[in-house]
């Protein structure tokens, strides 16, 4: 299991982001969080196993239909045990 943290930026808040970003955690068993940031980016906590983070880093880089994303940044981070995903 890792723990992944993603900054996505672009025109990637109000546009469903965050919600979207919740449903396909919960459809793909990601655990973690997903927040507005103040600078208009979105950042994303996520932990899964290699295959359910690689899709929903692939997702991260397209997201919900009206979203523009122009950068994805991916750091690894100690695992958490999150029990769910959530929105901030």
């Amino acid at each position: 299991m890792k723990h992944l943290s993603i900054k996505v930026s672009g025109k990637v808040q109000g546009v469903f982001f965050r919600a979207s970003t919740k449903d396909i955690a919960d459809e793909i068993d990601v655990k973690g969080f997903v927040r507005n940031e103040r600078d208009g980016s979105v950042y994303i906590e996520a932990e899964g196993d290699d295959e359910k983070l690689r899709q929903f880093v692939e997702w991260c880089h397209r997201g919900p239909d009206r979203a523009v994303v122009s950068k994805v940044e991916i750091a690894e981070l100690p695992f958490q045990q999150f029990s769910s995903f959530e929105i901030r």
